[in-house]
């Protein structure tokens, strides 16, 4: 095979994944977007989603974005601080306004270098828990379908579990992407169900 064909080859997979990544990834970030935007916080602290979702919605919220590996990053609003899910560094109903997107289900699969553990999501939904206030608001963002690990990079869970997991809190929205790659509003919980990758989107709030 040519170099030339070589690079045209690499240059179409690259666009086609961006394409298919844009499908999956895009909808919930806007739609995580829009409900901060509507809660309107003073601050929202964001653990560990993604860097890109953070600068933006910097320019209208301020952002505090935590991460086992801050960014070297300086934007108005936006501060990148050193912060791990297994040990969150606040004080317990202390943040009204918080988000975790496509984290949780990687936690204990030695993914990223961490130790093994079964039940290693089931600590950081504790914290995230721990940590939010009265009337507080919570985004949560997961794979969804059938039930199953795939070792070792994430946990599909069935959307019922997640509320089972986040005893004490009041689902106030749930979002879904499909296989398909329609994004869904309000969807049915049984929808999520038999999707096979799909990614739920999760508004939770205490009272």
């Amino acid at each position: 095979m040519s170099f030339v064909k070589l690079c045209t080859l690499v240059a179409v997979f690259c666009a086609l994944l961006i394409a298919n990544s844009c499908a999956v990834l895009f909808p919930d970030y806007t739609w995580a977007t829009r409900i901060i935007k509507a809660i309107n916080p003073s601050k929202h602290v964001d653990i560990s989603s993604t860097l890109h979702f953070c600068s933006i919605l910097s320019a209208f919220i301020p952002v505090d974005f935590y991460d086992l590996r801050p960014a070297r990053i300086d934007l108005d609003d936006l501060r990148s601080l050193k912060g791990g899910l297994m040990q969150l560094p606040f004080e317990n109903d202390s943040v009204k306004s918080i988000s975790c997107m496509h984290t949780v289900e990687h936690i204990g699969l030695g993914r990223y270098g961490g130790p093994l553990d079964p039940d290693g999501d089931l600590k950081p939904l504790e914290e995230l828990k721990r940590v939010c206030a009265k009337y507080g608001n919570l985004l949560i963002v997961v794979p969804v379908g059938k039930p199953k690990v795939v070792f070792n990079a994430h946990r599909i869970y069935d959307p019922h579990t997640i509320l089972t997991y986040m005893s004490g809190f009041r689902l106030k929205e749930f979002a879904l992407v499909t296989d398909s790659d329609e994004f869904m509003l309000n969807a049915p919980l049984s929808l999520g169900t038999i999707q096979n990758y799909g990614c739920g989107c999760f508004w939770f709030v205490i009272n």
